[in-house]
């Protein structure tokens, strides 16, 4: 019986599954394993520990494994790429894939066939494939550089929003968002505040701030009709619309194959204000496009790219 191994390591949580040729044996979950989020020793010592509890749920030693694929945000980067391999590398046996998380979205999705992916958690980026295989990807450049319309993407502009209505029509005006940003930071005022959204590094203790863990609390406030936060939260829906129509136009001629539009992450998953406004977005421009109205599970492309690589 062969053994496949598939990871999906995203920038808030980390999931595996173990598989033979045609059945889920086991699966396993752990905290992310995002290299800028911790430690390569915290992730090592992840993976493993999950690696392992999916081996053991599933009666069968690591080292049977004859394939793993690796699905993780920030493949590209030499020095993510060198940690995957060390990490694995004499823990599990095996060929060991690595590709990006939205590479076994875009697999989770259409399993090889024609489609653009969207992905949009924590981070955000798109990939595209034409009906002759071709590929091409934008977007995911990370918190600073891009992920437009990701959840990090929605907190900071939340809070950059907020803080430019505050200066432009006073404390009232922003009270109600900032007050809730406070609240969530643990900080006691908009001068704590403003130190904290600005930590890039750990200092005296103290983390960075999260800006992703925001996004829910933008969505809820979006429902009870606060102005800051709609408008955020549609302007994240058209930024990841312009990601898709970015693939499309660089797939070329090779998008007249491509009939589906699929995503992956709590964004567009789970606030239906970004989703309307990603929908009218896509609508505007590729109005014969289908939306599909389920997430793709990217564990599921990885399983899939495991077995067939």
């Amino acid at each position: 019986m062969s053994l496949y191994l598939a990871i999906d390591a995203g920038g808030t949580k980390t999931r595996c599954a173990l598989a033979d040729e045609t059945r889920v044996l086991a699966r396993a979950e752990t905290g992310t394993v995002k290299l800028m989020r911790v430690s390569e020793a915290e992730a090592t010592a992840r993976l493993r520990a999950m690696i392992t509890q999916v081996a053991s749920a599933a009666g069968v030693s690591p080292g049977r494994v004859q394939r793993t694929c690796f699905g993780l945000a920030g493949s590209r980067s030499e020095s993510v790429q060198q940690w995957a391999n060390a990490a694995l590398e004499g823990f599990v046996g095996g060929e060991v894939v690595l590709c990006g998380d939205e590479e076994i979205a875009l697999e989770g999705a259409f399993h090889g066939g024609p489609g653009v992916l969207v992905i949009a958690g924590t981070g955000s980026n798109a990939i595209g494939r034409a009906g002759d295989g071709s590929m091409c990807g934008a977007g995911g450049w990370g918190p600073v550089l891009g992920d437009e319309g990701s959840g990090y993407w929605i907190g900071m502009e939340a809070v950059r929003s907020a803080l430019r209505v505050h200066d432009e029509q006073g404390e009232a005006a922003s009270t109600r968002l900032l007050g809730v940003v406070e609240r969530m930071w643990g900080v006691g005022s908009l001068g704590e505040l403003v130190a904290l959204g600005n930590l890039r590094v750990p200092a005296e203790g103290v983390k960075p701030a999260d800006f992703a863990a925001l996004a829910p609390e933008i969505a809820r406030l979006a429902r009870e009709g606060d102005a800051i936060a709609t408008d955020v939260l549609r302007r994240a829906g058209q930024q990841l619309a312009e990601l898709v129509l970015l693939v499309l136009r660089k797939l070329g001629r090779g998008a007249d194959d491509v009939e589906e539009v699929a995503f992956a992450g709590s964004v567009l998953g789970e606030i239906p204000l970004v989703r309307e406004a990603f929908d009218v977005g896509l609508a505007a421009v590729r109005p014969q496009l289908r939306i599909r109205e389920e997430p793709a599970d990217p564990l599921d492309g990885a399983i899939w790219r495991a077995r067939k690589r």
